[in-house]
């Protein structure tokens, strides 16, 4: 019987940690987390989180994770080429994502798992996003904000998702998934991690009309 392998797109956050206990729970197996870091090779490209947290994660999780770097511009050429040489490394039949409802996402990671031979799966689609968030709360993952935009501001970052955080952003007119880039997430806990995560927020930055958290694992 063939097993049903696969790769997860992963950026630490919510989302994709979600889709990863979802894929497992549907008996499908992690073989490898997949992370494209900044041209620096020292924080995620998307969520911009250390890359020793993102280690700290697949170590939790008790898999491997495989990083490389690169620029936007040379964004999609590398990752096909590591995706490629990643589902030739471990057997690879699926590739898993955590987008919800946003179609070019979706058509672009159908088109890099294709050009890797991997069929690619969003076990979290076209669900409501409260809905979603609520039941990721009540599953049991732990995420704290990590980035945010100006409507919500400095103050939020550091603040776990809870029922109460949702409610706020619902008042404020914000995204209960942040899914529109409103805020980004660190897992810091989750069902299948092994340990939770010590982490700590040491400064608070703003750049782009953005508000970023550095973090120090502790």
């Amino acid at each position: 019987m063939q097993t049903k392998t696969f790769l997860c797109s992963w950026s630490g956050g919510k989302d994709s940690c979600y889709a990863f206990h979802k894929a497992v729970s549907n008996e499908f197996k992690p073989s490898v987390l997949l992370t494209v870091l900044n041209e620096f090779g020292d924080r995620s490209r998307s969520h911009g989180i250390p890359k020793e947290i993102l280690k700290a994660q697949a170590d939790a999780l008790d898999l491997p994770i495989h990083f490389f770097e690169s620029t936007w511009n040379d964004y999609e050429r590398l990752y096909i080429e590591n995706l490629t040489s990643l589902t030739q490394s471990y057997n690879l039949q699926h590739s898993v994502f955590g987008d919800i409802d946003i179609d070019s996402h979706r058509e672009w990671e159908e088109k890099v798992s294709k050009a890797a031979n991997l069929n690619p799966m969003l076990p979290l689609w076209q669900q409501s996003r409260k809905e979603l968030v609520l039941e990721m709360i009540d599953y049991g993952i732990e995420a704290i904000i990590t980035s945010c935009n100006q409507t919500l501001g400095p103050d939020f970052l550091g603040r776990q998702i809870n029922r109460e955080l949702v409610e706020e952003f619902e008042t404020l007119g914000v995204d209960a998934c942040g899914e529109n880039g409103e805020y980004h997430t660190l897992v810091i806990n989750a069902p299948l991690f092994r340990n939770a995560l010590n982490v700590e927020v040491i400064e608070k930055e703003t750049s782009s009309n953005y508000n970023f958290a550095r973090l120090n694992l502790i």
